[in-house]
C-alpha cells in the first residue's frame, strides 16, 4: 500500500516539536508491514542542500501563492517529496514565524499550496507511484481532505491526525478565493469556524478518518476543557475518531549506542549513568549532589505547566535535588528560569534554546524528567525518559497518563511502577510529586528497580504502526 504523508515538518530535517519526530519515524515503522509511505513537506532553507540530489517529479504552475515543483529525494532512510516554491518557503525563521516571532501573514498560502499540490499528486500520481491513502498531519495539511472531496473525483481515502488541537490554522473568510475553496461550503457544518476558515476544522469535517496521538487525548478532546472550541465537531465525528499512541525511534534513542552520551549504558550497567550526570554538571555548573537530578526538556509555555513548576523550584532545592533545564519559549518563563539559576547557583542550571545532542545527554544523565503539562496530546520526552531509565514525573493527562505507571503501593508491590503521576498541576501538586520522587530516590534498591521497569516498557512504533496499517486497510475495505 502506498501512503502519502503531508506535513509541515519532519525530523531530523525540520523540527519545532513532536510532530517532526512522529513523521520522521512512522514511515520506517510502516515499511516492514508492506507500506510505502512517502513524506511531502515544504522545501525550507534547511532542506535546500537536498534539492540537487533529488529528481523533479512534478511541476505546478498555479498553486496558491505561485508556481512550484516537487522534488523526490531519499535521505535518512526516508523518501521525501519536497515542494520547492522559494517565494513561499525561502525565509529565515522557523516554518511558521519570522525572526521577529510573528506568524507569516501568508501562512494560508504557504500551507494551502502544500495541500493543493498534495491533492493533485493523490489524483495524478508520480512516475511509478500513486498514493492509495492520504495521511495529513495537523492544521498545516488540513485542507488536503477538503481538496480531495471538492474535486468530485475518485481518489484515495484520507486520514487527519491531530497532534495538538490548540493550533488550528485560522484565517479570515477573504482567503477562500485565494485558496480555491468553494463558497457554498463556507457554513458551520463545512468550512466555517466562527466566521473564519480553520484549516484544522475543515480537515476534521472532510477527512474520512480522524486520529490523535493517544487514547486518553482522544477522549479529552471531546470535552470543552480540552477541545479548544472544536469539541462539537469532534463529537459529530466520534465514530471516526481513534487515539493511536505515538512511539519513538528506538534506533535514534538508544542509551546503549547513543553517541551524544558521555558514556553509553543499558539496564545492566546503570552505574554508568553517573558519568553522564557529571557531564551535565560540568556543562551547567552544577555542584556534586546526593539528591536526584531533575531535568526539563521543553518549550517554555503555560501549556507545559512550567510557570507553576518555576514556583516549586525553592522546594526542589530544599529537598536536596538539582534541576537542569533546556528549552525556550515565553520570555517571562525564560527569565523565571534564568533568575532561578542565579538564585540557586550550583543547584539549578539552565540553557535557553534547543540543542538536540544536549537533550540526549540530559536524558542519559538525569535521574528524573519533569513534565507537569496542563494538557499533553501524547508527549515524547517521557518516552525518551523511560527508554533511558530517567523516571518521568508527569501530569495525569493525555499520553502522559497512557504511558507512565505511577509508583503507588500496588504498582511497587508487583514491580511495574515506571514514574510518578501528579495529583494536580498546582504548586502543591508539583511539590508533592518532587517530594515523592526524592523519597524514592533515597531507596536505591527501589529506585533501580523502577529504572529497570521503565527501560523494559515498550516505547517503539511496532504496535502503533500496526494500528495505523489496520486503519488504512479498513478505509480501503
Amino acid at each position: 500500500m502506498n501512503v502519502l504523508m503531508v506535513t509541515s515538518e519532519c525530523a531530523p530535517f525540520v523540527k519545532t516539536g513532536g510532530l517532526a519526530d512522529v513523521v520522521g519515524a512512522l514511515p520506517g515503522a510502516l515499511a516492514p508491514l508492506g507500506l510505502d509511505a512517502r513524506v511531502m513537506l515544504p522545501a525550507y532553507p534547511a532542506l535546500f542542500p537536498l534539492l540537487p540530489q533529488g529528481e523533479e517529479v512534478a511541476r505546478f504552475d498555479d498553486l496558491p501563492g505561485g508556481p512550484g515543483r516537487l522534488v523526490q529525494v531519499q535521505a535518512q532512510g526516508l523518501v521525501l517529496l519536497l515542494l520547492d516554491a522559494p517565494q513561499l518557503y525561502d525565509r529565515a525563521g522557523n516554518p511558521y514565524t519570522g525572526p521577529d516571532g510573528r506568524d507569516w501573514a501568508d501562512n494560508h498560502l504557504r500551507f494551502g499550496a502544500l495541500a493543493q499540490a498534495a491533492a493533485r499528486i493523490c489524483f495524478d500520481g508520480l512516475p511509478g507511484w500513486k498514493p492509495e491513502v492520504l495521511h495529513a498531519h495537523d492544521w498545516q495539511a488540513g485542507l488536503v481532505p477538503v481538496y480531495l472531496k471538492q474535486a468530485g473525483r475518485a481518489g484515495p481515502k484520507s486520514v487527519l491526525t491531530i497532534h495538538n488541537i490548540a493550533f488550528q490554522g485560522r484565517f479570515g473568510p477573504q482567503v477562500l478565493g485565494e485558496l480555491g475553496l468553494r463558497d457554498d461550503w463556507f457554513h458551520p457544518e463545512g468550512l466555517e469556524y466562527y466566521g473564519d476558515l480553520s484549516f484544522l476544522k475543515a480537515g476534521l469535517v472532510y477527512a474520512d478518518a480522524v486520529t490523535t496521538v493517544s487514547p486518553t487525548y482522544a477522549r479529552e478532546i471531546l470535552t470543552p476543557e480540552f477541545g479548544m472550541g472544536l469539541e462539537g465537531v469532534l463529537q459529530a465525528r466520534a465514530a471516526d475518531l481513534t487515539g493511536i499512541l505515538n512511539g519513538i525511534d528506538t534506533g535514534v534513542w538508544d542509551p546503549a549506542t547513543d553517541a551524544a552520551l558521555a558514556r553509553t549504558f543499558d539496564a545492566k550497567t546503570l552505574v554508568r549513568k553517573a558519568e553522564n550526570r557529571a557531564a551535565i554538571a560540568a556543562r551547567l555548573g552544577l555542584e556534586p549532589g546526593e539528591g536526584p537530578l531533575f531535568c526539563v526538556i521543553s518549550r517554555l509555555t503555560g501549556q507545559k505547566g512550567l510557570d507553576t513548576l518555576a514556583e516549586a523550584i525553592p522546594h526542589l532545592v530544599a529537598e536536596g535535588a538539582q534541576l537542569a533545564l533546556l528549552g525556550s519559549g515565553e520570555p517571562a518563563l525564560e527569565e523565571a528560569y534564568t533568575r532561578a539559576a542565579r538564585q540557586f547557583p550550583g543547584r539549578v542550571g539552565v540553557q535557553i534554546g534547543y540543542d538536540e545532542a544536549f537533550s540526549h545527554l540530559l536524558q542519559g544523565g538525569a535521574d528524573a524528567i519533569l513534565i507537569p503539562s496542563r494538557f499533553e496530546p501524547c508527549g515524547l520526552t517521557q518516552l525518551y525518559g523511560l527508554r533511558y531509565g530517567t523516571l518521568p514525573v508527569v501530569a495525569r493527562t493525555g499520553g502522559l497518563a497512557d504511558t507512565v505507571i505511577d509508583a503507588n503501593a500496588a504498582a511497587l508491590a508487583v514491580g511495574v511502577a515506571t514514574g510518578f503521576v501528579l495529583d494536580t498541576v498546582s504548586r502543591q501538586g508539583i511539590e508533592a510529586g518532587i517530594s515523592r520522587t526524592c523519597a524514592a530516590y533515597a531507596d536505591r534498591r527501589l529506585w533501580q528497580g523502577m529504572m529497570r521497569a521503565a527501560m523494559r516498557q515498550p516505547v517503539g512504533w511496532e504496535t502503533s504502526a500496526r494500528a495505523y496499517a489496520d486503519l488504512y486497510a479498513a478505509l480501503q475495505a
